[in-house]
């Protein structure tokens, strides 16, 4: 078995990548998906507090933003809690069986999360941002509206309330408005 490294700093803010198993598209056609993720993560921050900087939820995937508290780098636990939380509540409408393989069963998993997430501690203000367009941009990169403001599934229409984008941003090509490819590429 793979042994990860992951970089952990108590108070520092990282970058996420989550995805579900086999990449189902669930997230959008199944409200009660949607909620339960929503309950999972307030439970979770009632008992293992961190902040939400940004979010966007695509079909079969999630990216966000958090800042941990400064006391504090357990990001792996927390994740471990909301995937266990929305894998107990939605299983059984979500569980393939045919997928269901030795090493599933052993772990006792479900068909409900890849196992892993990609996860960057974010290095600076730059950083932040570059992660921040990324991560508000992808509906437009995977093609499902044409202007980020049309996606309602994303903390975007929070930061256009507090000022960090205007509505229109995002509205030129995909290299004017960020500058970036994936995440941890050069600029």
């Amino acid at each position: 078995m793979s042994t990860y490294r992951r970089a952990k700093a108590t108070g520092s803010t990282y970058f996420f990548t989550v995805v579900t198993y086999r990449r189902q598209k669930f997230f959008l056609c199944d409200e009660h998906v949607r909620t339960t993720l929503r309950e999972a993560i307030g439970e979770v921050r009632a008992v293992c507090p961190f902040t939400i900087d940004g979010w966007v939820l695509l079909p079969d995937h999630l990216h966000c933003i958090w800042t941990l508290p400064p006391d504090n780098a357990d990001f792996g636990k927390r994740w471990a809690m909301i995937k266990r939380f929305v894998t107990k509540q939605c299983s059984p409408a979500l569980l393939s069986e045919a997928w269901l393989n030795t090493s599933k069963r052993k772990r006792n998993e479900s068909t409900v999360w890849q196992r892993r997430y990609w996860e960057h501690m974010i290095r600076d203000d730059r950083d932040y941002a570059r992660h921040m367009d990324y991560l508000h941009y992808n509906p437009v990169k995977h093609g499902l509206v044409k202007c980020v403001r049309d996606w309602p599934y994303s903390t975007f229409h929070r930061c256009i309330k507090e000022g960090v984008y205007r509505e229109d941003w995002g509205e030129a090509s995909h290299k004017e408005v960020g500058g970036f490819g994936e995440p941890g590429e050069g600029a």
